[in-house]
């Protein structure tokens, strides 16, 4: 449940930065920038929330690059994907 929820707040950190883009700039290419700017971000954060597995939750690097692999790729993928599609 805690996985779904922190790729709820991915998607939620995206539509944000998209929005920035559009209120911004409104052209494509600000919003292929923000789209551009989300994914170092949201990197940071997988790798914060990674951390945390690791060095409070108890568990390993092996169980928890699985979920880091998940929880980075989806919202990354639509972000390259809106980068793609405005640029």
């Amino acid at each position: 449940m805690r996985t779904a929820v922190i790729i709820l707040g991915g998607f939620v950190l995206l539509g944000l930065c998209l929005l920035a883009g559009r209120l911004i700039g409104g052209s494509s290419a600000m919003m292929a920038l923000a789209a551009r700017i989300f994914i170092p971000i949201w990197l940071a954060a997988a790798l914060l929330n990674m951390w945390v597995g690791v060095a409070r939750a108890g568990y390993s690097i092996s169980e928890e690059l699985p979920i880091f692999l998940l929880i980075f790729a989806l919202p990354a993928g639509v972000a390259a994907f809106a980068w793609w599609k405005f640029s």
